[in-house]
């Protein structure tokens, strides 16, 4: 059985209806939440249900962090202003921390730490019951060592506690209208960079300045991995013919050494 919503004129199945009512009924159980909004799909989507779940008991908190870009920072900002929830935008400065810039690959955990304590300390300022942050079912296939500061700061994941994976998440987000629905997947600029390389500001802005220069050729989902003096790109397949064009090549080598690289 389907059911036709009522925008976009998209069909969806009962089976994830069922999932996004049961995402809303994990919401209302902790009767009041701060969401940690990053302005990507899957953050996007948990405040949406849980206005919808919570009424006026949300509020979100955006990071200001040189981890990630500024359009990600702006859009978390603008769907938070659309659907009119309380929110806070705090400036972060755990990217200068010594275990954070060692690599190490507990370094996502150090960061989550650091990032959902400052969340937690805004919690219980505001008399918010819990703080809920956007991982979904398809990120337990991945290695990510901060989901054990969520699970020692009693963090919660209700879209992957609902049974919810990426692919569900982005067609829940179209029907709802909400602009970052086909969003490209964004990891943290740290994450472009091998373990124990340490990490240093002036890379992190390399890398995004990197970044957004192939976006700007047309490049929606891309990486710049940082290797020291070489470059490594990487996009998906079906790019790759247009990534390797003789012009479009020798432009991206030009762009990229001018930034500091020697070989890409």
């Amino acid at each position: 059985m389907k059911i036709r919503a009522q925008k976009k004129n998209v069909l969806i199945p009962a089976k994830l209806l069922r999932k996004y009512n049961r995402l809303k009924r994990i919401l209302k159980s902790f009767d009041s939440v701060l969401v940690a909004l990053s302005g990507g799909v899957d953050s996007s989507l948990l405040l949406r249900a849980s206005v919808e779940a919570l009424d006026g008991r949300v509020m979100a908190v955006v990071i200001n962090s040189p981890l990630f870009f500024p359009e990600e920072i702006k859009m978390a900002l603008k769907i938070a202003r659309k659907l009119k929830v309380k929110y806070e935008l705090i400036n972060s400065d755990h990217y200068l921390k010594e275990k954070f810039r060692k690599n190490t690959p507990a370094r996502c955990y150090f960061c989550k730490l650091s990032l959902f304590k400052k969340l937690e300390k805004i919690r219980r300022a505001e008399g918010i019951a819990m703080v809920v942050e956007g991982s979904n079912l398809d990120d337990e296939l991945d290695y990510r060592p901060g989901k054990k500061a969520l699970r020692e700061l009693k963090i919660r994941s209700p879209l992957k506690e609902a049974g919810l994976k990426k692919a569900e998440i982005r067609l829940l987000a179209k029907v709802l209208g909400l602009s970052s629905w086909n969003s490209p997947a964004n990891a943290c600029l740290a994450t472009r960079i091998p373990y124990y390389q340490p990490i240093e500001p002036k890379n992190l802005e390399k890398i995004r300045e990197a970044e957004l220069y192939l976006k700007k050729l047309g490049l929606a989902q891309v990486r710049v991995r940082d290797h020291g003096e070489i470059a490594r790109i990487e996009v998906w397949p079906e790019a790759f013919k247009y990534l390797v064009q003789s012009g479009v090549r020798k432009k991206i080598c030009r762009q990229l050494k001018r930034l500091g690289w020697k070989y890409v």
